[in-house]
């Protein structure tokens, strides 16, 4: 008995399993004789996914340079060091927000690699965090908790 409902069982599956192959044929859009589509040279283009860092920094290129270029100010006030986690990504900008900052101003964060960006600096609460644009301006990855000193003008 056991031998026949296993027979009926693999006797069911075989035809199921061949149509698996032509299916995904199908979805790839591999169809047997038939030409292969040209793709057009915007579809090969790589496009910003949504919620991918690209995506979501507003920043311009020239608001990039401009905050990477910003020579660092003389007679800055260095503020200290702090370890910074990304911020809302939301939120457009280059800023950080710490504790360390008591009143709104314009800044600069340095990396221990010596990587600066001009920032606006954010009076905060607990752990301070850096803008999408900061991170990305300085090249840092967006689960890295980096330290950096930070100054002010």
């Amino acid at each position: 008995m056991t031998q026949l409902r296993t027979l009926i069982a693999v006797s069911l599956s075989l035809p199921l399993l061949a149509g698996c192959g032509d299916m995904m044929q199908n979805l790839r859009g591999e169809r047997a004789g038939a030409a292969p589509v040209a793709e057009s040279p915007s579809a090969t283009l790589p496009v910003p996914l949504a919620g991918s860092p690209e995506a979501l920094d507003t920043t311009t290129d020239a608001e990039r340079a401009a905050a990477l270029a910003a020579p660092a100010p003389t007679g800055a006030a260095a503020l200290g060091s702090v370890i910074v986690s990304l911020g809302a990504v939301a939120e457009p900008g280059f800023w950080l927000r710490s504790s360390l900052v008591s009143a709104p101003g314009k800044g600069r964060v340095e990396t221990a690699g010596g990587q600066s960006v001009a920032v606006d600096l954010l009076p905060g609460t607990g752990s301070a965090q850096l803008s999408l644009a900061a991170y990305r301006a300085l090249g840092l990855g967006l689960t890295d908790l980096v330290e950096v000193r930070v100054f002010a003008q």
